[in-house]
């Protein structure tokens, strides 16, 4: 089976906007000062908020290698591809929801409903390369 080059065009875009998101995410709390918002004796508190950032972040750059892996991969399997991609549509899809459900960045409706078109954006992006996985 060969990957056609839609499916790897469109995972590779996705693929890229992940990596991005959990690079970015990485200097979010800096880039926002979530830590002043902390009380000073919530030293615990902190330490968690922290590891599951950079838990969150590199699990987004390792999501994203991983898609474009297996998209590139020779011999394509497409088990692992279809698995890989339908992940990704989840966890994509997932978010989306979730901005619908509980927004972020509602102090300012440019960055609202920004993050909720990228995130759409992105399971778009995915649920299309899983459906195209079935055609090649």
């Amino acid at each position: 089976m060969e990957t056609s080059l839609l499916v790897k065009i469109i995972t590779s875009i996705g693929s890229l906007i992940t990596i991005g998101f959990g690079a970015w995410h990485l200097f979010v709390p800096r880039i926002w000062r979530w830590y002043r918002y902390f009380d000073a004796q919530a030293t615990e508190l902190v330490v968690a908020v922290r590891a599951i950032n950079i838990f969150f972040s590199v699990s987004l750059i390792l999501f994203g290698v991983v898609s474009l892996l297996f998209v590139y991969r020779k011999p394509v399997d497409p088990f692992y591809l279809r698995v890989q991609l339908l992940a990704m549509t989840v966890l994509w899809g997932l978010r989306v929801l979730m901005q619908v459900l509980y927004p972020q960045g509602t102090l300012s409706p440019a960055l609202r409903y920004g993050m909720l078109a990228a995130f759409g954006a992105t399971f778009l992006l995915f649920l299309i390369a899983y459906m195209g996985s079935f055609r090649t």
